[in-house]
């Protein structure tokens, strides 16, 4: 008992004497549900599951920032993410950000890992809120998992983002550290917004180049343009977007992979009820017509309020591909039908 008072009185002495130097934050999301899918594996039966994160990805984090003086401030943040279903570590410890930067008058600057450009931007014109459980918003699930999507996050990115009025904008260059060319592996991401008047407006680009050039000399390239509109006006949230994604082969003879993707949604709040109505179409092109699959996803989602850090939430959605090709509510999981239903119930709880 002795030494884990001992213990607990070196750490607060600790913890006051950080705060007096630099403002750290201890900070996290936990979401957890119950889920039911049909159609939810090879032998097409129903599926009821716990998950972690139906409407956000659960995650845990250290944030901070000092005070250099004359507008200046150092910054840094260490995010990683929880699967609370089995307590277990979702990817690398620091898998969804680890970076430190400055930020001042000129805009923010920071260099590690962290979410793009694009990322930034396209989040706030979706009206599911790159939700798990159910949106399409990042990648969809046409004939296998993620496909059609963009890059969320980047690593050995340097990233910056600057503020004018209703103005945001910003890059993020992630390096393909590949000895011989600095274009093998090197990501881009660029763009920005503008809202004002309860109109918000926003265009985004992003390329990813493959790290290997291949024997036609060429590498593979992935390139994705996000253009989105949302206007607010009351308890009234409307959103549209669209993004424009392309695979491009380096090797001979093997077709590009190509879909553009439509989302468009209302969120009506009135506290403590926000509701959601979303849908969700992939134009698969460079296809065959007997497997071009054109899935589309029909979304609803009701969230109570129970305080300012804590939501009850449902939603129900439902996919259908044409031609009998797989797809799934999922963005990260393959569909194993042309169509699939779910129902989500869940908790989350922010602090």
């Amino acid at each position: 008992m002795k030494k884990s008072a001992l213990a607990l009185a070196v750490l607060a002495a600790l913890s006051l004497n950080a705060s007096a130097q630099t403002n750290v934050q201890v900070y996290g999301l936990m979401d957890a549900g119950v889920e039911y899918l049909n159609h939810a594996g090879p032998n097409d039966g129903s599926l009821t599951h716990v998950i972690s994160g139906g409407k956000n990805t659960s995650r845990w984090g250290f944030r901070g920032s000092e005070d250099l003086g004359n507008g200046l401030k150092a910054v840094f943040n260490l995010e990683g993410g929880v699967l609370l279903d089995t307590g277990a570590q979702d990817g690398n410890l620091f898998k969804r950000q680890a970076y430190v930067g400055l930020d001042g008058g000129f805009g923010r600057v920071i260099i590690g890992r962290s979410f793009t450009t694009t990322y930034d931007l396209v989040l706030k014109f979706d009206p599911m809120g790159f939700a798990p459980n159910y949106s399409w918003a990042t990648a969809g699930t046409a004939t296998g998992a993620s496909k059609y999507g963009m890059t969320t996050a980047f690593d050995n990115l340097v990233k910056y983002t600057g503020h004018t009025g209703g103005f945001t904008y910003g890059g993020t260059v992630g390096l393909g550290e590949q000895a011989g060319d600095s274009a093998d592996g090197r990501k881009y991401a660029v763009g920005g917004s503008w809202f004002g008047s309860g109109v918000g407006l926003m265009a985004s680009y992003e390329q990813i180049n493959g790290s290997t050039v291949v024997a036609t000399g060429n590498r593979d390239k992935t390139t994705a343009f996000h253009l989105g509109a949302s206007y607010k006006s009351g308890p009234w949230h409307y959103m549209a977007a669209m993004r424009s994604y392309k695979l491009q082969s380096g090797k001979a003879a093997t077709p590009d992979v190509q879909g553009d993707t439509y989302w468009g949604g209302v969120t009506y709040l009135v506290y403590p009820w926000t509701l959601t109505g979303a849908v969700y179409h992939i134009n698969t092109k460079n296809v065959p017509a007997a497997k071009d699959a054109d899935p589309t996803m029909l979304v609803a989602r009701a969230m109570y309020s129970l305080s300012k850090h804590i939501w009850l939430y449902a939603s129900v959605a439902h996919a259908k591909a044409d031609h009998g090709q797989l797809v799934g509510l999922s963005r990260d999981d393959k569909g194993f039908a042309s169509t699939q239903t779910g129902i989500t119930t869940g908790i989350q709880y922010r602090f």
